[in-house]
């Protein structure tokens, strides 16, 4: 495009088209053609006149769960179907500046509640590579868009695993940052202590480039955090010779599949052959992470939700008769049965009577999760882990079986819980041909690390 070879017109209206071949796969739900293109005849201007900014070109999927201002964000429910928001998210704004093209907003597990992207309200988004297949979720969406080649890169957020685990399965790159280290302004909250956005691409590079510029404190936002951001993509191809990097032992057990313990210890190899020094660590409360982690979001939800009542805005039943039969019905029709199980589970918890026995003995929980990853990063500078513990399933699988669901997040939550960043690379493919994805896990906001381990790794697939 730089070159003059092709415009950025040209380059938006390509991925308009494969949007439009491939909508069997349900990863949209809104896209914005005309507006990409009149976006990107101004950006074509830019570049000719040599102003452009760093983002040029680069066409990007949201999670329909990031507000863009005088757009439908519809967080995949029916209770906000029809709620347009009144301004942009911060990282909107970032990309937009940056002379990015945002072409659509990609569907997702209602709320961001879900492993597999079957539980939006609207239709379940399918596998890429195999449309009998779940994409993975919550993000499953904008995992699908940029696998199938309908966007460069795409923005999710991750509360335990929703960028990561989407990314495995569809055999692309997808980046948790740090707690704080992106701005969540405009991101609506599923659980605020966890959630974190960030990017899916289809190489490294493309992952740190949009970091570069999505990062950074924000006013808007009490938890972003003031820190530097560093040049992530001149930082990509640094040696790793004297690197520390941990395998995890209770992130290797029985339950792990036998492929994508191979392919992890394949990658690990190359690892040593570029003088890494790796060696086994443990993280002792691991095996508590997955109840944590669904005592602390749920609570966190079962508050964030209480809003959308039929009072304000968003859905409101007809028919009701009094406050309290609104808000009743209201709820009962406008959120999906996932939504509701994390309701009410969160609403348990946080009762009286309970409120010790499981919201403060999570919090408890955690910090000691948080202190097994402090006390190993004392000795490691990142861990290899796996992504999930299987790749793709079936449709249908798993709907029907919260707990066996949730485990699917189980390689994943940990990094949430402790508020470190994580990154899921391409680690080869099962037998089916399904992508495995392999977890790079880092210290608090040093992504330059698990970037350069990840960009090392892509490039010996």
């Amino acid at each position: 495009m730089l070159a003059g070879e092709t415009t950025c017109e040209h380059i938006v209206n390509g991925y308009l088209d494969t949007i439009s071949s491939h909508q069997r796969l349900n990863a949209f739900l809104s896209v914005f053609a005309e507006e990409a293109q009149e976006r990107a005849r101004a950006v074509d201007k830019k570049i000719d006149r040599g102003i452009h900014g760093p983002l040029a070109g680069m066409v990007v999927a949201l999670k329909d769960n990031l507000c863009m201002s005088g757009k439908r964000v519809t967080c995949g429910s029916k209770i906000l179907e029809q709620f347009e928001s009144p301004y942009d998210a911060t990282v909107v704004r970032k990309l937009t500046d940056a002379d990015a093209i945002v072409i659509g907003k990609t569907n997702l597990d209602e709320f961001a509640m879900g492993s597999s992207t079957e539980n939006s309200a609207f239709h379940p988004v399918l596998h890429p590579a195999d449309e009998t297949r779940v994409p993975g979720g919550s993000s499953g969406g904008s995992a699908v868009a940029v696998a199938a080649g309908m966007a460069t890169t795409a923005l999710g957020s991750d509360t335990g695993g929703s960028v990561r685990q989407p990314a495995a399965m569809c055999g692309v790159v997808g980046l948790k940052p740090t707690y704080g280290r992106v701005s969540r302004y405009g991101l609506v909250a599923f659980a605020s202590s966890f959630d974190q956005i960030g990017p899916f691409g289809a190489s490294v590079t493309d992952a740190a480039a949009v970091l570069e510029v999505i990062a950074g404190h924000d006013p808007s936002d009490s938890t972003s955090a003031r820190m530097p951001v560093p040049a992530y993509t001149k930082q990509l191809s640094r040696t790793i010779s004297g690197l520390r990097v941990g395998l995890p032992r209770e992130y290797f057990s029985d339950g792990l599949g036998k492929e994508i313990h191979a392919a992890i210890n394949s990658r690990v190899d190359i690892l040593k052959e570029h003088g890494a020094e790796v060696k086994e660590v443990s993280l002792p409360h691991s095996e508590y992470t997955i109840a944590t982690y669904y005592i602390l979001t749920t609570a966190e939800a079962s508050s964030n939700l209480a809003r959308y009542d039929g009072a304000r805005y968003g859905f409101r039943a007809r028919g009701s008769h009094d406050v309290t039969a609104m808000y009743t019905k209201s709820r009962s029709e406008g959120f999906g049965a996932e939504v509701k199980r994390r309701i009410m589970l969160g609403t348990y918890v946080l009762s009286a009577g309970y409120y010790d026995a499981y919201y403060r003995k999570g919090q408890q929980t955690r910090r000691l999760i948080k202190e097994d990853f402090d006390n190993v990063f004392r000795e490691v500078d990142c861990l290899i882990t796996p992504t999930a513990p299987t790749t793709a399933f079936k449709l249908n699988e798993k709907i029907d079986d919260p707990l066996t669901m949730y485990l699917s997040d189980i390689y994943t939550v940990s990094a949430n819980l402790a508020g470190v960043p994580a990154i899921s690379i391409p680690c080869g493919n099962d037998h089916h041909g399904l992508p495995i994805g392999l977890q790079i896990i880092g210290k608090q906001f040093d992504e330059e690390t698990i970037l350069r381990v990840g960009y090392l790794l892509e490039g010996k697939g």
